[in-house]
């Protein structure tokens, strides 16, 4: 079972990888439409990245982490006061559609993630999007990803087998290429579970940097994290 006050800590540290979250947010960007449900919204801090960005869009914020709620309705005046569902995408009837339904660090925290995705598929109007960012490489796989909850870590091929019924795959891309260099060291020699602030920030400030230097060189096609996006057939 994942220990809550580790998802919890590890949610508020990685609040501050402010370069990390420019950098995939870029990413999915174009795919983003204007009513948007948020899976597993956590403290809100991609709620507030999007919503500042772009007020007008329509955002649900669906965590069913009660204790995470609260945090979320505590917040949420300075985020576009998006909407806040305290369940799981089964709570949906299939005539609420959205343009986008995102899964940021996420579907790794859910044990059926085939059927996740085909019930979110199900919410989604023709042509909408369904994003999905998740930690990379099965072999990565730590004490810290038990910790907070992780069943798997994902590589392309397996996230192309999760495809919905009525879906395609448009887009498949690795992030942070030099961090998987740390990330694998950490694993075969430091074998640290939870990682400090001081790591954190310097991932942020010096590794992502590189890594958005190093990325389109090798074409996306490694890196610490990986992004899937299926569109809804019409």
């Amino acid at each position: 079972m994942p220990d809550p006050a580790h998802l919890h800590e590890a949610l508020s540290v990685f609040r501050e990888a402010v370069n990390w979250k420019a950098y995939w947010s870029k990413a999915i960007a174009p795919y983003v439409g204007t009513r948007v449900l948020e899976a597993g919204a956590g403290v809100g801090a991609n709620t507030a990245l999007f919503l500042n960005s772009q007020p007008d869009r329509k955002w649900f914020c669906m965590e069913p982490d009660l204790e995470l709620v609260e945090h979320l309705k505590r917040s949420r005046d300075s985020q576009g006061k998006p909407n806040l569902i305290a369940s799981t995408v089964e709570a949906f009837s299939k005539t609420a559609k959205f343009d986008s339904i995102m899964y940021i660090d996420v579907l790794e925290h859910i044990k059926d993630d085939e059927g996740e995705l085909r019930r979110a598929s199900e919410l989604l109007a023709p042509g909408g999007r369904l994003i999905v960012l998740s930690p990379a490489y099965a072999f990565l796989y730590s004490e810290f990803d038990r910790a907070i909850g992780h069943y798997r870590r994902y590589s392309s091929g397996a996230l192309n087998e999760l495809t919905p019924e009525g879906m395609r795959l448009v887009r498949m891309r690795h992030l942070d290429s030099v961090g998987l260099v740390l990330s694998l060291a950490n694993r075969m020699l430091l074998r640290q579970g939870q990682p400090t602030r001081g790591q954190i920030i310097f991932w942020d400030r010096v590794i992502i940097p590189l890594s958005k230097v190093i990325d389109p060189l090798i074409g996306c096609k490694a890196g610490r994290s990986i992004i899937a996006v299926w569109e809804r057939v019409a």
